[in-house]
């Protein structure tokens, strides 16, 4: 009988992952090693505020970040700038429209991430969420819980995954990218290495800016990935002493009668 569950288990699982490369045609995502991974893993500070930068100096051009509260990159866990870090940060990157106003005016720590329709790109609040966990990125759980790879594996796959081939198809160009579902992208390579320069000295080449705004995006999508982290940790710890407690009443309860004469 568990001869059979285990095969049946297997095939299911055979089948799923089989259909998810199939229908993917084999997109390569790699196997980055971020801080965050694991049930311990936790944010690392200036990854998240390096991704930021990134993301303000080259993605803002096409994608928004409009479900992202700007007062957010002060929280704990986060970016953790200050008060006054975020509010200027917020003041000389962005603009908002005011109805009060009828016009535009600077952002504040109040306001989201400005969303971004000109390009018709995609929002980034969710993305790394999007491809995280049990549906991504080949349709089930298993590369995330042995392997760790989620959203943010697939997002800097994504941005180091281009060949440098380019085709047009009814008038649109795609580029040749190994890690996408199809092979081929219609976004253009954002990334090139040393876009950005850092001001901790950390090394600007393309790989280790897709690691950071992936990061970045990780955090976007899930700012409270530790504090549920803790409170699933505090729950086992607390199953598990509930469950001793219980085994050693039940064992109590029926000592007598199992061992009546």
């Amino acid at each position: 009988m568990f001869r059979k569950l285990a095969l049946s288990t297997a095939m299911a699982l055979g089948l799923a992952t089989g259909s998810a490369f199939a229908a993917g045609e084999g997109g390569h995502v790699e196997d980055f090693s971020f801080s965050f991974e694991g049930p311990f893993g936790a944010y690392d500070q200036m990854q998240l505020q390096r991704g930021l930068k990134v993301y303000t100096q080259v993605c803002t051009a096409c994608h928004g970040l409009k479900f992202v509260p700007l007062r957010a990159l002060s929280d704990e866990g986060g970016p953790h700038f200050t008060e006054d870090e975020v509010r200027a940060y917020a003041e000389q990157n962005f603009e908002v429209y005011d109805e009060e106003l009828e016009d535009y005016r600077p952002a504040l720590p109040t306001d989201h991430f400005p969303a971004n329709t000109t390009a018709g790109a995609p929002d980034l609040s969710l993305m790394a969420k999007a491809r995280a966990g049990f549906h991504g990125p080949y349709g089930t759980g298993l590369n995330q819980l042995f392997n760790g790879m989620g959203g943010a594996e697939y997002i800097a796959s994504i941005l180091t995954g281009y060949t440098g081939e380019e085709k047009v198809e009814a008038g649109t160009t795609f580029y040749e990218n190994h890690a996408f579902s199809t092979g081929w992208i219609a976004m253009a390579p954002p990334l090139y290495g040393e876009d950005v320069d850092f001001d901790d000295g950390h090394p600007n080449s393309i790989e280790h800016e897709a690691q950071d705004v992936a990061a970045f995006l990780m955090w976007a999508a899930e700012p409270k990935m530790m504090a549920r982290k803790t409170a699933g940790f505090t729950g086992v710890i607390f199953l598990v002493v509930l469950s001793v407690l219980l085994y050693l009443t039940n064992k109590r309860i029926w000592r007598p009668i199992k061992h009546k004469p």
